[in-house]
């Protein structure tokens, strides 16, 4: 029997929490997982691309256990009454293949995008940053939100989104947070102006030019999240230029990143390098740093193994996905009654 969690109980688990403890212990999970940067086997998602969207499949492995994540992202959903990005994942025992746990993983993602911002953050903002701009008040808006705030000391956020609609549904949704303010601006330029930390989580899958170089201001944090697949971007290349920048695995981010934009020598470091102490994530107070963050399947990895050692028997239940044969060389046996083999052996 495989352990399995779905949309409601991942929703039971939330609500036996609280969504602040949960992207905290994410944040040190994925943490703990980028320190063991050189145990895993990584390779870039491989995608499939249609003019809608795209399905992706994100798999890799420490030696121990391995795991795979299904995720798509098509941003013309939303007009059929269909979530933008779905997902699921495996984790599996490398030493007998079988699987352990499939969960849901699009609750999951979000919590672990939000929980590897805040981680990157971190290391990577001015400790006195207290104000952001979230441009993109999306699926994800109220997640970044509420790691920022709750974990890294974030007091006022600017919003701004394209459609008022989802600016609304996010200030109705953050109302239990009554020390953060919330801001509604009138532009993207109106929002970003004083902000200590810039995240940008569109859905648009075009090369966007969101954030420009005019924008910028000396000691600025942009969190690039948005710009996950080929074709996609949300800062001007000049903003990459003026920047130091920050990826998760450079194969895949060269691919699908910000940095698709940049030339193949353009220097970038990679997360776990500066977690690790080898690089710095900024060199000084007025340096303006970027974490062009697509998502890696090690967060992936991160969050079921999180969800496998967390979630305990209230909220998860056992599927039958695995076969459990008396005689594991008889496969067939399974596969037909006693009844019918007879009525085939005499036919």
């Amino acid at each position: 029997m495989v352990k399995y969690i779905g949309t409601h109980d991942i929703q039971a688990f939330i609500a036996s929490q609280s969504l602040p403890t949960i992207l905290g212990q994410l944040k040190q999970t994925i943490r703990d997982d980028y320190l063991r940067w050189p145990q895993f086997d990584k390779t870039a998602r491989v995608a499939s691309h249609s003019p809608l969207g795209v399905i992706e499949l994100m798999p890799i492995s420490d030696g121990k256990l391995y795991s795979f994540k299904y995720v798509n992202g098509h941003p013309a959903n939303t007009a059929q009454g269909l979530l933008t990005v779905t997902a699921f994942g495996v984790l599996a025992n490398v030493d007998n293949g079988y699987p352990r746990l499939l969960s849901e993983l699009t609750v999951t993602t979000a919590l672990r995008t939000a929980a590897t911002s805040v981680l990157a953050a971190s290391h990577m903002a001015r400790p006195d940053s207290r104000v952001m701009a979230l441009i993109g008040n999306g699926a994800q808006g109220e997640f970044q939100a509420i790691a920022f705030h709750t974990l890294l000391g974030i007091e006022e956020i600017r919003l701004f989104d394209t459609d008022p609609a989802a600016t609304d549904k996010l200030v109705r949704n953050l109302r239990g947070y009554p020390r953060l303010r919330l801001v509604r601006a009138a532009s993207v330029a109106a929002a970003v102006k004083g902000a200590d930390i810039v995240t940008t989580v569109t859905a648009d899958k075009r090369r966007a030019v969101i954030i420009t170089p005019d924008m910028l201001a000396p000691g600025m944090h942009l969190n690039a999240v948005g710009g996950d697949c080929p074709g996609k971007t949300e800062l001007h290349r000049g903003v990459m230029e003026a920047a130091r920048v920050v990826v998760e695995f450079e194969p895949q981010s060269r691919i699908e990143g910000e940095l698709q934009q940049m030339p193949a020598d353009f220097a970038v470091t990679e997360l776990w390098q500066v977690l690790a102490g080898q690089a710095s994530g900024r060199g000084d107070a007025a340096e303006v740093t970027v974490f062009d963050s697509v998502g890696f399947a090690l967060e992936d990895f991160s969050a079921l193994r999180y969800l496998d050692e967390q979630v305990d028997a209230r909220f998860t239940r056992e599927i039958d996905l695995v076969p459990q044969l008396d005689d594991p060389k008889n496969l067939y046996g399974l596969a037909v009654s006693p009844g019918a083999w007879k009525e085939q052996a005499n036919a």
